[in-house]
């Protein structure tokens, strides 16, 4: 079994990965079938829970996409679960230092690598040639989140855990964390300034930087700054941002002649 998200972001390829925010494995089977790399379901802020992860995994199955988790917390139970429910990576919130770099790896990883409770109930993939535990802890996706001043100080020191594959930017949570307004897709220096350096610090170690974006556009910036693995607002933000376009477009073209 391989991690093909892994596996190109590895290669050096940009990726480009969905949000799922809403409770619906048929919302889940439409995005999966829109060209993303990977679809990562939320379950920090978005309005899923296990149950709804689960039925999002089951509708995405047959398409060639990597299912991602966003934990709530750096927690061991829940850490362990998504994995066990099908997760080929977790991307986990606030991880601020070393010692929670650390404890996310062990939550995430079997021994004697981590401290991983055995019992893949989905990810096991029963009968399959090569056992799910064999190859778990070489494809799965570990990626602290870097959000305040605190996890910026200690990149260095984050990225050197074994097992982390990477982090992913949050920029509203960044900016609050640093006396700025919460939003996406910023361009105050001192971000960029801050956005440069996690990048660098992340190729030097063949690792990747990963960012949460507003609009296909900025991604695409971000793609040419350095970012190898980028999301693009989530489902709701899309259906949202498609429909007022739609509602506008219409008003504007119809004009007068519909008197709308």
């Amino acid at each position: 079994m391989t991690n093909m998200l892994k596996k190109r972001l590895q290669a050096g390829k940009a990726c480009v990965n969905a949000w799922l925010a809403i409770p619906s494995g048929f919302s889940a089977e439409v995005m999966a079938q829109c060209g993303w790399d990977s679809v990562t379901v939320d379950m920090q802020h978005g309005v899923q829970d296990y149950q709804s992860m689960v039925q999002c995994f089951q509708a995405m199955d047959k398409h060639p996409i990597t299912p991602l988790v966003r934990v709530p917390w750096n927690e061991p139970g829940i850490v362990g679960k998504v994995l066990d429910g099908g997760a080929w990576g977790v991307i986990c919130p606030m991880v601020n230092n070393e010692a929670e770099a650390r404890a996310l790896a062990s939550y995430a990883l079997y021994p004697p690598k981590g401290k991983r409770s055995n019992g893949p109930i989905r990810a096991g993939a029963y009968g399959a040639a090569t056992p799910y535990q064999a190859t778990a802890n070489d494809e799965v996706l570990i990626i602290p989140m870097i959000e305040t001043q605190e996890a910026i100080d200690n990149i260095d020191a984050i990225l050197d855990v074994p097992g982390i594959s990477g982090i992913y930017i949050g920029p509203s949570d960044l900016g609050l964390s640093l006396g700025l307004a919460p939003r996406l897709d910023r361009e105050e220096p001192q971000i960029l300034a801050i956005y440069d350096k996690l990048v660098a610090a992340c190729k030097k170690r063949n690792l990747f930087a990963g960012l949460h974006n507003g609009t296909a556009s900025y991604a695409a910036k971000m793609i040419g700054k350095g970012f190898q693995f980028v999301t693009i607002a989530n489902d709701s933000g899309l259906m949202a941002m498609a429909a007022r376009a739609a509602v506008a477009q219409t008003r504007k073209e119809a004009g007068a002649v519909a008197a709308l």
